[in-house]
């Protein structure tokens, strides 16, 4: 238990501690049971504030030196600050109940906002003080005693409690409260000992000090002469004839002006003067009647439009394969569970691996839920997992296009998935012995369960029955193959380790080349693993390391580790260690040396730093950039017919390549039906649109499908929820089904009133409140 008395200081070695150090120091002063505390200040704001355990055993704060602003505020019932000299501005500021002791002048806004408490000043104030004060009946009014004079638009805006004014050595001898005082006053009562020039005479009033009330006055005034060491002043403030007293006016004895009537400015000066038998009564027939205070149809200032699939929600948004998640959880909520399973195979052959299991859920990330309010996103995976039961889709038949995919990866399982759905027969060639790129041949089943891929990969091979392995492709057989399909797509991937050309880099054991060997049960490696490289990959080499024999594991990287999420949680639950900055200067017998001299043993050096596309095979017709294709938006590379997407174009995630191969597959789609290439071009919906306060903030857990359904705001798409509905005031706003099985909102102009209910109660954000057309 720390000493009951401690003194804090507010410079260390001269200079200033900074308040919010100095804020921490009082409460960890206090929670170690400190309950006496002297202060020496520096210009802190704030000392003697939110000290919450003062309610139950008193707290004192007695402060010397030179303190900053608001002392006090926040103040608690049982804290008693005293300061020994002057204060600077809002003194007691939001004060809850403390009370504070300035021994000297104190400057402006003294008591602002104060609620409850005392405060005792043994000089002057500055403007505006006990400005705003509030009662609460169930407390103890606030009240502020000066011993001198108060500045300028004293107790502006007070409403409840006490001031006293003694006026003793005043700033201002001929006038203790200043410019303009009790502007706005709506409660309260101040005491004046002096002479007033003037106050707000239409929010206040003077009014006699009767005996009860003045037997009060004088035993506060001995109280508050102790507290600033004054007691001598008593026989001088207490003489009954020198005392005034101010109170605010309650709202019967205010008096307000007279309004003149609309009726009668129309009549008597507008008609009169300027319309009708004015001067410009005879160019215009405009009615001119009053408009009444309700309006409808055109003379509304808003009108609700129903702007329903108008913009993308957040979560399509965010999703590199533009897949609709809130229509998924829309079939969730009829009941569609199955079908909400199945749309993902319209937009990626791996739900399951990749939604499910490989992909960090940008889609969640971007959710409004968690966005907004940070509530926990709907959790996709719980759909994404059980992908891998959807079947076959329905195939159309073949249109007699051909288009050559070079790649068997996820890019290229994609782009040639795209387009047989589209009609068209899509070829593979690939070097690897089976389908799915680094999905399956380097990917931890730690990370997704292998029957997951096998089925996946399985069933995407239904689909692409014509697929060519092990196929080394050159640059002879690439012109063959543009000569005999109509588009040729690379979906090559990056197969290429970059290697750091350290001496000694040799020695080296290439990052995807390990995890291909691990996964196929031929890798080697020693007890001592260093991994150069702390990305996601290099997490992944260190959960797969230690499934087969490495004990000490090291990640190293030039700078903080990018690694986040289940790769990185995964590597340190096997216990690999993080270490970084470290500049590798040479790869040795021993392990790797770093260019500060220290050596890091180690049996195998792993390096993973990314991987970059073989593009060797390429005609110079196919513009490259640092070793990678050069695509437009379309992903078209400079030769019309070659098409590049994934990791050929830039590194990115397993859903980028996905995205990638969808889009390639619809420009290709568009170009075999003499279409223009056209995108998506809408906004994401703005986040400020939905209402989320129908769900539960609780849930940071979902059970299943169904819930996530139910917790979904559906942003941009209409639940058909019926709260616009039922809360329209005006009944304005019906539902019509529509001949295709739909349905739509639609308005009544001649009822709606443009309250605006609907666009702000709509969870989904379609209701919008816009100007409506100018009127001729």
């Amino acid at each position: 238990m720390a000493k009951k008395i401690q003194r804090i200081d507010g410079h260390e070695n001269g200079v200033r501690v900074e308040s919010r150090i100095l804020e921490e120091r009082i409460q960890a002063a206090v929670r170690q049971g400190a309950r006496r505390l002297e202060i020496d200040a520096w210009g802190q704001h704030g000392i003697g504030g939110r000290l919450w355990i003062s309610k139950d055993e008193p707290i004192s704060v007695t402060i010397s030196g030179s303190p900053g602003q608001r002392i006090g505020s926040k103040g608690f019932p049982g804290t008693t600050i005293q300061v020994m000299g002057p204060a600077s501005d809002d003194v007691a500021w939001l004060n809850a109940g403390a009370e504070v002791i300035v021994n000297g002048n104190a400057s402006n806004g003294v008591c602002n906002a104060m609620a409850q408490g005392k405060v005792f000043i043994a000089g002057n104030i500055g403007s505006r003080g006990m400005t705003m004060t509030k009662t609460n009946p169930r407390f103890d009014p606030p009240e502020l005693w000066v011993l001198g004079s108060v500045g300028d638009y004293f107790a502006e805006f007070m409403a409840g409690g006490t001031a006293v004014v003694c006026g003793v050595e005043a700033q201002n001898p001929k006038n203790v409260l200043g410019y303009r005082p009790c502007v706005g006053m709506v409660g309260g009562r101040i005491f004046v000992r002096g002479p007033i020039d003037g106050f707000s005479q239409a929010d206040a009033m003077m009014e006699p000090i009767d005996d009860e009330i003045w037997a009060w006055l004088t035993k506060n005034i001995e109280e508050f002469l102790k507290k600033i060491k004054r007691s001598r002043l008593l026989k001088r403030l207490t003489r009954r004839e020198e005392w005034q007293l101010i109170r605010a006016k309650t709202p019967f004895e205010k008096k307000g002006k007279v309004r003149r009537a609309m009726h009668d400015f129309r009549v008597n000066t507008w008609d009169a003067e300027l319309g009708k038998g004015g001067i410009i009564g005879d160019l215009t027939d405009l009615d001119r009647s009053p408009i009444p205070l309700v309006v409808h149809g055109d003379l509304r200032r808003k009108v609700p439009v129903w702007e329903n699939r108008k913009y993308m929600a957040p979560c399509q948004a965010s999703c590199p394969t533009g897949m609709p998640v809130q229509k998924r959880w829309q079939l969730v909520r009829d009941g569609l569970v199955d079908e909400a399973v199945d749309l993902a195979l319209a937009y990626t052959p791996f739900p399951a691996t990749v939604c499910g299991y490989l992909c960090p859920n940008l889609c969640m990330e971007g959710c409004t839920r968690s966005t907004q309010q940070h509530m926990a996103a709907v959790d996709i995976t719980k759909l994404g997992r059980e992908g891998h039961k959807s079947k076959v889709p329905d195939l159309p038949p073949l249109s007699g296009k051909r288009v050559a995919v070079i790649g068997g990866g996820p890019a290229g399982i994609s782009v040639a998935w795209q387009i047989r759905m589209k009609g068209h027969e899509a070829v593979v060639f690939d070097m690897a012995k089976t389908l799915g790129g680094k999905i399956a041949s380097a990917i931890p089943y730690s990370r997704v369960p292998k029957e997951i891929v096998e089925k996946e990969v399985e069933r995407a091979a239904k689909v692409i029955p014509h697929v060519h392995l092990q196929q080394q492709l050159k640059t002879k057989e690439f012109e063959e193959l543009k000569q005999e399909y109509d588009f040729v797509v690379l979906a090559i991937g990056a197969q290429k380790p970059r290697i750091i050309p350290v001496p000694g880099h040799e020695r080296i054991y290439p990052a995807l080349t390990f995890l291909k060997d691990a996964k196929a049960g031929t890798a080697k490696i020693g007890k001592k693993l260093v991994i150069i490289g702390a990305g996601n990959v290099g997490c992944d080499v260190a959960t797969m390391a230690a499934s087969v024999g490495a004990e000490d594991i090291t990640l190293i990287d030039i700078q903080e580790p990018a690694s986040f999420g289940k790769e990185r949680k995964e590597a340190e639950a096997v216990g690999a260690r993080f270490k970084w900055p470290c500049f590798t200067k040479e790869i040795t017998d021993e392990g790797v040396l770093l260019q500060s001299g220290e050596l890091l043993e180690a049996d195998t050096v792993i390096m993973s730093i990314g991987d970059q596309p073989d593009v060797d095979f390429l005609p110079d017709t196919i513009a490259l950039d640092r070793g990678h294709v050069v695509v437009n938006d379309d992903y078209q590379t400079t030769d019309s017919r070659v098409f590049a997407i994934g990791d050929a174009v830039r590194p990115g995630l397993l859903t980028h390549a996905i995205g990638h191969g969808r889009r390639a597959a619809e420009v290709i789609d568009d170009i075999f039906n003499n279409r223009r290439p056209q995108s998506d071009t809408r906004d994401m919906i703005d986040y400020t649109r939905m209402t989320l306060e129908y769900f539960d903030p609780r849930v940071i857990e979902f059970s299943d499908a169904n819930q996530c359904g139910a917790e979904c705001s559906s942003c941009g798409s209409c639940r058909d929820c019926y709260i616009c509905d039922t809360l329209c005031p005006q009944n304005a706003i019906k539902r019509l089904e529509l001949p295709d099985g739909g349905f739509e909102r639609v308005v009544d102009p001649d009822k709606c009133i443009a309250c605006g209910f609907c666009a702000d109660a709509c969870p989904c954000g379609i209701w919008d409140m816009k100007n409506p057309a100018p009127m001729e």
